[in-house]
């Protein structure tokens, strides 16, 4: 069932990090209904319904918004709803009459969950912006990068999806639980740049005490200490080493068979040229999978740097049923695990108004108040 099992969440169509949260809350076994747009308006990557694992375990109506039926429809949706998540520029659902002082004029227990780049406000809440401009200004973009290159793109994993979707379902249920018992909702304002920055707060914490630089490369986490980085190897594949404690750095050295070599010092920040050297110079004369071999079952902090595919294969991860496959589609099983109430992917992607009529049943609409929402413009099948 999940441990959010009974909570209905209304979540307006949109991409990036609000899918990726109504996705997590669905997985946990929330009820999300998904309100499309009747056409497909070609947002940013979306692909096709199919192949979009982040639409995985909802159900669909269709509606336009700015339609005469529209906003009012919407706040019949919203009035069975624990939850509500959009992401749409500041303005627009207040423009649309579906902003958070009217729905909650309505439905005063309902948590709102609103996800923007910028946030609700500030001078730059109206600009546009995507992934890569927020984690910019959140100084996270300037840190991730090799000494002497330019800042390197993270995917949109620091921002969208970390920074902002996670943040904004750990917002939604942190006022779930506050609204059991208070008995009020309340607007979650998540904002991605924000969630970028709290994501940096222990490199604060370095920074403060004279451990961190802002010199890209040049840290113990950036690439630039020789033991905690990427190394190619013989067939051209790569291995990751993360040998930060004094232990583990032994039993590096150790596998490398270089225990009994005069190196640097670890922390011999003056050595590390020379000791990069020799690390990339030693993994150069194996392939990967040799490495794998020769470091199995080693507390040295080393793993292979592995493809989406391999890593679906790996022994671990079928050993933690790490992946599922649903409709033919291979993606990432749901996360956390609970010793109880197991998360699970319910259904595929949606197409849409699939699934809809079963949810208004669900969410209490009668027949008739069907019928009305379908002459409001609502559709489903």
């Amino acid at each position: 069932m999940g441990p959010l099992a009974g909570i209905r969440v209304l979540e307006f169509e949109a991409i990036g990090p609000g899918p990726f949260c109504g996705m997590m809350l669905a997985d946990m076994g929330a009820d999300v209904l998904l309100v499309d747009r009747p056409q497909d308006p070609g947002l940013g990557l979306r692909g096709e319904r199919w192949s979009d694992v982040m639409l995985r375990g909802r159900r669909s109506v269709t509606l336009d918004l700015k339609s005469p039926g529209g906003p009012e429809a919407a706040l019949a949706l919203a009035a069975r709803a624990d939850v509500i998540i959009e992401g749409f520029r500041p303005g627009v659902m207040e423009r649309l009459g579906l902003g958070p002082d009217v729905v909650l004029a309505r439905h005063p227990r309902v948590v709102y969950g609103r996800v923007t780049g910028w946030g609700q406000d500030g001078p730059l809440a109206p600009r546009a912006g995507h992934d890569l401009d927020y984690i910019a200004l959140s100084g996270a973009l300037h840190a991730i990068g090799r000494a002497g290159a330019a800042p390197t793109p993270p995917l949109n994993l620091v921002g969208d999806f970390g920074g902002g979707g996670m943040l904004l379902a750990f917002g939604v249920v942190s006022a779930l639980v506050e609204a059991e018992r208070s008995g009020r909702g309340q607007v979650v304002d998540a904002a991605i740049v924000e969630g970028a920055s709290l994501l940096t707060t222990m490199l604060w914490g370095l920074r403060a005490a004279g451990r961190w630089t802002d010199e890209r490369g040049a840290n113990v986490l950036d690439s630039g200490a020789p033991w905690y980085d990427v190394y190619a190897t013989l067939d051209g594949r790569h291995v990751a080493i993360a040998a930060i404690e004094p232990k583990f750095y032994a039993e590096l050295l150790a596998r490398l068979g270089l225990a009994s070599e005069r190196l640097p010092a670890q922390d011999d920040r003056a050595g590390w040229p020379a000791l990069r050297a020799r690390f990339a110079a030693i993994f150069a004369t194996r392939t990967r999978d040799a490495w794998c071999d020769a470091f199995d079952g080693a507390d040295a902090c080393f793993a292979p740097v592995l493809t989406f595919a391999e890593s679906a294969t790996h022994p671990h991860a079928l050993a933690r049923r790490a992946h599922v496959t649903v409709a033919d589609v291979a993606q990432p099983a749901p996360a956390p695990r609970f010793s109880r109430t197991a998360g699970a992917v319910r259904r595929p992607p949606p197409e849409r108004g699939a699934h809809g009529r079963d949810a208004l049943s669900d969410w209490g609409f009668s027949a008739a108040d069907v019928e009305g929402l379908a002459s409001q413009g609502l559709g489903f099948r």
